[in-house]
């Protein structure tokens, strides 16, 4: 019973991860499940009773790469503002064309805006977790004000506007970013 609760955990984490790739790499429209199916070594029948359709697909991919590069991030340590953007900027660096790419087909597909919106209230959560110390003292709007700025400052459409339209090293742009989130001095990351 082990082994075969084993094979069809191998069997979906294969097919999750055939699924990132395209979905991640190719428009949606572009996506094939048979050639997912093909990838992960299964039937594409197989592929439709693991997951159903497309979107369930997709959503399961989501998902499941979500909760990899959540666990990274949420590593991030509280309230040291270098630190937390070096860690940002990991997974910036290895994901974010993948997530550029999904932020550019969600007024299109439903599935796809109910990831990125999913993404974006994470991404807040995080902020706020993360620099919290620096809205101590803050209160009402003042706080809302500075919590915002904080989300902006970080968000991935800085890091591309950084990176790859201002084409700044990558120290550069995040010492940028961490001037943006930490008004003043920024301790030097060590």
């Amino acid at each position: 019973m082990t082994a075969r609760a084993d094979a069809a955990a191998a069997t979906r984490e294969r097919l999750l991860a055939a699924a990132w790739l395209h979905f991640a790499t190719h428009p949606y429209e572009d996506v094939r499940l048979r050639e997912i199916a093909a990838e992960a070594g299964v039937t594409a029948q197989t592929l439709h009773a693991s997951f159903g359709s497309k979107d369930q697909l997709l959503t399961a991919a989501y998902l499941w790469w979500g909760q990899q590069v959540m666990a990274g991030r949420d590593a991030a340590p509280i309230g040291r503002v270098p630190e937390a953007i070096n860690n940002l900027f990991d997974h910036y660096e290895a994901h974010g064309t993948a997530v550029l790419r999904m932020l550019s087909q969600e007024e299109r597909v439903p599935a796809i805006r109910q990831m990125t919106d999913a993404g974006r209230a994470y991404h807040r959560e995080w902020a706020t977790r993360t620099f919290g110390p620096l809205l101590r003292g803050l209160r009402g709007d003042a706080r809302q004000r500075r919590l915002t700025a904080i989300v902006v400052a970080t968000d991935l459409l800085v890091w591309k506007l950084l990176r790859h339209d201002m084409q700044l090293d990558r120290r550069n742009a995040e010492r940028v970013m961490a001037e943006m989130v930490h008004p003043g001095p920024v301790p030097a990351r060590p």
